[in-house]
């Protein structure tokens, strides 16, 4: 709120900061931007500024700082990167001109999901505002990015959906209605997104064209939303935006973000970074925009065999045509980024440079037409179509512009000689005035005899004579008039000076205002194309994606795969994982098949840690995802159904945003598949329900594997520790055991990398352990209570070896129930109870005839409900008994 005796210019920012109260407000104040208040002291902290104030002999001074406005730009890419607005606040008149106070008004409100000017390093990625609102019991979901000018919208029927899709495009700000849930709202807030509201819309006629076509009427509102905030935050030209494209996530490989992440398509998990990423790998495009589009495709993989098969034939004809695209890979070096380029037009912030690059992007149209002419097949026809070489914005550039002209667009020097009569004359007339000074000067020295003395010009003064204050005594009286004297120096005019000066600056100023006039003429003609550039962009930049899937594949020797047109076939032969093999090499990574015929639908992988299982895995997932971006894969040899879905659950992580546990995590992703998947789908389960308890763990595991094989049917890929789960393939006809091989050496365990069939026989893990290089002594130990473990099959086992090695106090609690060794399920039957109880008795050994108290401990356990027990009433229990036995055992 204002307060009491505040100035003018107070009154007047604290009324323009009342209308942004979520935004910092940069206020312009000469060569400056000042923040006040609480502005100033958290901008201050933020930005490490200085931190000072106005009125300081008040009781109460008001915080301020500010930032130089040539720098300004640094300033507001730091807090918008950190989540917060910022609301530019302009002078909008001369100040010498106005009357009172200068009017003052924001001309932009830049936040993260607006922010245009992203930086060289982030040119390949996109910046997404995303917008939601719920009509009935559909969300409506739009986003766009305005650098680009790309929007779409699409229908979701679920909040899982609208998780997914903001995850998936890694969006920092959601525009909201009223409509929208509070629950949901903190849901999208609790993984770091940015909430705007914007419940009032009103879109601007010309800007109606952007929704035609448009019916769903959750898709219609959430594009006014979204369009009404664009406007209302940007207030400038959007006339780069594009027409809304409406999509439906079905259309495409669907992969919820848990996937995405587990498969580190994008961002690694470990370090968050692009490296190690199949992104990384693939990305050998050679403009920004190819870049973004590759992104694209890589979240979006198509399902439909038409569209695959189309892309994958025009990667090949680019692999076996390797002149071509060699020269199309020159050419498209020197293409710079159209989208956005046509972005800044519309924004009116293109300066001459720009409008550079764009002429030399449109100078290399015609050369690639030209290599595309080339190819021995018509199968890039739609793209040759669609490269436009613009050329009359290329002559116009060509003709008004200067090669290398300056950043300012407002201080002269861009337009070149000859390209307008009348700036021609004002140069002119600046050129001669000038040579007149410089001949003056020279005169003026040979008059006095002051060899130093010169003729300077600043804005304020304007031209002066310059005579340092020890050549003073030579000039005669009265020849010149002084103007402003300086600590070494003393300046003059004369009357001839004055008059030049002006004829000067008056041409200067006359030339310098043409000069902006004609440029903005040339801008206003580039805009008007805007549509055609961003065509142009679009099929440059799948161009540019397709040469780099056929660099990639004839570089890591990838092979085209084939689609079965029916039934569930899969079989890859000497199949890789692409990124590990980059990173390992050639010759050391192990290729692995990968068959599944018709009848097989779960693979249950065993083997040691650190064998590769996990690799395994992912590689087959990575094999679909390339495939059906159109790309070749990594194999010998590939046939596959195609996909419409992909379930991961692989790696073990907190999710500390949520606050949830690795055992959490493991089971909502188990979960998203269960629910979801279907006969299409591809399910990658790695070592589910080893985040709980042995027994919990694998009942677990088997159930799933069971309802898979049972109601879903999905091709499936399951590695598991429990060894029990092994015998299932006797009982699951589309279930096959396989295992990665591993040989002990000398007592040293070798890992083969090499999928075999049938179950693994052991899991070397104290192996694994010895690699890890845990102690000698513990190694021993471990070993020594394994080898009782596996003799007695009874977890007991472990403390009467740690008792017979080493004198242990006993604990003053319960121990621990006896289990046997983990065996998997058996259908719930008369004969089937029996022999788990007789399991059970078994634990103790046979019990000797004589031995009455043995007797009736026995009787006891096969009376005991264990279910309706609680565990600490079967711990309890168990301890009772074993003392019984043992003093038993003591009086005989």
């Amino acid at each position: 709120m204002a307060k009491v005796n505040q100035t003018p210019m107070m009154v007047q920012y604290q009324k323009i900061k009342d209308q942004y109260p979520d935004a910092f407000l940069f206020y312009r104040l000469g060569d400056f931007y000042e923040m006040f208040n609480d502005d100033a002291v958290k901008g201050a902290q933020l930005l490490e500024l200085t931190l000072t104030s106005r009125n300081h002999s008040s009781k109460n001074p008001i915080p301020m700082c500010g930032v130089p406005h040539r720098a300004v730009q640094n300033y507001i890419d730091i807090l918008v990167d950190r989540g917060y607005k910022v609301a530019i606040c302009e002078q909008m008149e001369d100040p010498k001109l106005a009357q009172g106070m200068v009017k003052r008004e924001v001309i932009q409100l830049v936040t993260p999901g607006t922010q245009t000017d992203t930086g060289a390093g982030n040119a390949k990625d996109n910046n997404y505002l995303t917008a939601l609102t719920q009509v009935k019991n559909k969300f409506g979901f739009a986003y766009a990015d305005l650098s680009t000018g790309e929007l779409k919208v699409t229908s979701l029927t679920d909040f899982d959906a609208v998780l997914n899709e903001v995850m998936s495009l890694q969006t920092k700000e959601t525009v909201v209605d009223k409509s929208v849930s509070k629950d949901v709202l903190e849901q999208l807030q609790t993984v770091g997104i940015l909430i705007s509201h914007q419940d009032e819309t009103e879109v601007k006629s010309e800007l109606s064209y952007l929704t035609q076509g448009v019916t769903a009427p959750e898709q219609l509102t959430v594009l006014n939303h979204l369009l009404t905030y664009i406007i209302t935050t940007q207030k400038r030209s959007l006339a780069h935006l594009q027409r809304a494209v409406m999509y439906e996530p079905t259309f495409f490989l669907k992969m919820d973000h848990y996937s995405q992440r587990n498969l580190e398509l994008i961002q690694n998990m470990r370090t968050g970074k692009k490296s190690g990423t199949l992104l990384w790998l693939l990305d050998e495009t050679k403009t920004a925009m190819g870049g973004r589009l590759l992104k694209q495709w890589l979240d979006r993989p198509l399902v439909s065999r038409k569209h695959i098969l189309a892309r994958q034939k025009k990667v090949s004809v680019l692999v076996d045509q390797y002149f071509e695209r060699n020269s199309l890979q020159e050419e498209l070096t020197k293409v710079y980024d159209l989208e956005r380029l046509a972005g800044r037009v519309a924004f009116g912030s293109v300066n001459g440079r720009d409008l550079i690059q764009l002429k030399t992007s449109l100078k290399q149209i015609p050369k690639l037409q030209h290599i595309l002419n080339e190819l021995p097949d018509a199968v890039f026809d739609d793209i040759y179509d669609r490269l436009d070489p613009i050329d009359n914005v290329t002559d116009v550039i060509d003709e008004a512009i200067v090669d290398e002209p300056p950043l300012s667009v407002t201080d002269g020097g861009v337009i070149k000689d000859g390209y307008d009569k009348t700036l021609d004359s004002y140069r002119q007339a600046m050129h001669n005035g000038k040579q007149w000074l410089a001949e003056m000067e020279a005169s003026e020295r040979k008059a006095t005899g002051i060899n130093n003395l010169k003729i300077g010009y600043n804005r304020v003064f304007g031209y002066y004579i310059d005579v340092t204050k020890t050549n003073l005594d030579k000039l005669p009286e009265g020849r010149y008039e002084r103007k402003q004297t300086l600590t070494n120096s003393e300046r003059f005019t004369t009357p001839e000076l004055k008059e030049k000066e002006h004829l000067i600056l008056e041409a200067e100023e006359k030339s310098t205002d043409l000069e902006y006039k004609l440029f903005v003429k040339v801008r206003e003609l580039v805009k008007k194309n805007i549509q055609r550039i961003q065509s142009l962009a679009h099929a440059v930049s799948e161009l540019d994606v397709l040469q780099s899937f056929a660099d990639i594949s004839e570089k890591y020797r990838f092979v085209a795969p084939t689609f079965t047109k029916s039934g569930h076939d899969l079989e890859i032969v000497e199949g890789r994982h692409p990124v590990v093999e980059k990173v390992l090499g050639r010759q050391t990574y192990v290729p692995n098949d990968v068959k599944m015929p018709e009848e097989t639908s779960i693979l249950l992988i065993t083997g040691p840690n650190m064998s590769g299982k996990s690799t395994y895995m992912r590689q087959l997932a990575l094999t679909v995802i390339l495939a059906q971006m159109g790309c070749f894969v990594p194999a010998k040899s590939a046939k596959m159904p195609i996909f419409d879905q992909i379930f991961t659950r692989i790696g073990a992580a907190d999710d500390l945003i949520s606050g949830e546990s690795t055992f959490m995590v493991e089971m909502k992703e188990a979960n998203e598949a269960l629910a979801h998947a279907t006969a299409n789908s591809l399910v990658l389960f790695d070592e589910i329900g080893r985040g709980t308890a042995t027994y919990d763990g694998m009942a677990l595991a088997q159930a799933i594997i069971e309802f898979v094989h049972d109601r879903i049917h999905a091709k499936t890929l399951f590695s598991t520790h429990y060894h029990e789960l092994t015998v299932l393939d006797k009982s699951l006809a589309h279930l096959k055991n396989v295992h990665v091989g591993a040989v002990e050496k000398n007592g040293e365990l070798v890992f083969l990398h090499q999928m075999q069939d049938g179950p693994a026989d052991k899991s070397y893990g104290i192996h694994v352990a010895k690699l890890a290089g845990l102690p000698d002594s513990l190694l021993k130990r471990a070993d020594k209570i394994l080898t009782h473990l596996e003799k007695t099959q009874d977890q007991h086992a472990s403390v009467q070896v740690a008792a017979e090695d080493k004198p242990v106090q006993p604990e003053p609690q319960p121990q621990p129930k006896p289990q046997p060794k983990p065996q998997p399920a058996e259908p719930v039957t008369e004969t089937a109870e029996a022999t788990d109880a007789d399991t059970q008795l078994s634990l103790f050994g046979e019990p000797e005839k004589k031995a009455t108290k043995a007797d009736k401990v026995a009787a006891q356990v096969k009376a005991l409900n264990l279910m309706g027990l609680t565990p600490m009433d079967v711990m309890n229990q168990v301890y009772k008994w074993q003392q019984e036995l043992t003093q038993s055992r003591k009086k005989r």
